[in-house]
């Protein structure tokens, strides 16, 4: 597991992080990765919302609602975050969440 450090650029008022593809919008990307376990804010580490649902589709559970609701709390916690935790080990880069 890695921790990748947060850049803001204030006036395009986008979150970037260094990953094996490059620098890489948060939003965007880390959002929709597989690889991304959570937000660190200081010294915590919150899980990834979105992973949390898609465990939940597995048992039965969820709806589209729920993604949508979960890639908000992530931008949520990306707000307040400092790096994002990912486990891309290999330096493999992107690779879709909900793509199987």
């Amino acid at each position: 597991m890695k921790t990748l450090e947060i850049t803001w650029d204030e006036k395009k008022y986008r979150a970037t992080v260094g990953c094996a593809d490059g620098p890489v919008s948060v939003h965007r990307n880390c959002a929709f990765c597989v690889h991304c376990k959570g937000v660190r804010i200081g010294q915590k580490l919150y899980p990834a919302p979105q992973e949390t649902v898609m465990r939940s589709f597995s048992s039965g559970g969820s709806s589209d609602d729920a993604l949508i609701s979960a890639a908000m709390q992530f931008n949520t916690l990306v707000k307040d975050g400092s790096a994002i935790e990912c486990d891309d080990d290999g330096n493999t880069g992107f690779k879709s969440r909900y793509r199987r």
